[in-house]
């Protein structure tokens, strides 16, 4: 995991999730990841498996998990 603070108040994560394929994929992590309370911005890449995610504070690693999980994927590590 990488993480970052961008602006005074966000803070930027970036998360490895497995079994990404495609844009329909992306769209399922990156909604799914965006219910999260505090979370502003997701960015998820099929090709890299990163996604990166963009909140107002550090994020619970098991609501992220949860949320992935959610959507048909694995987290499997930070960045």
């Amino acid at each position: 995991m990488t993480t970052q603070t961008d602006t005074p108040g966000s803070v930027t994560t970036v998360y490895q999730v497995s079994g990404m394929s495609c844009g329909h994929c992306e769209g399922s992590v990156s909604g799914e990841i965006s219910e999260i309370p505090g979370v502003t911005s997701v960015k998820a890449v099929a090709a890299t498996g990163e996604v990166t995610v963009v909140s107002a504070a550090p994020l619970d690693e098991e609501a992220v998990r949860a949320a992935v999980d959610e959507a048909g994927f694995e987290l499997a590590d930070k960045a």
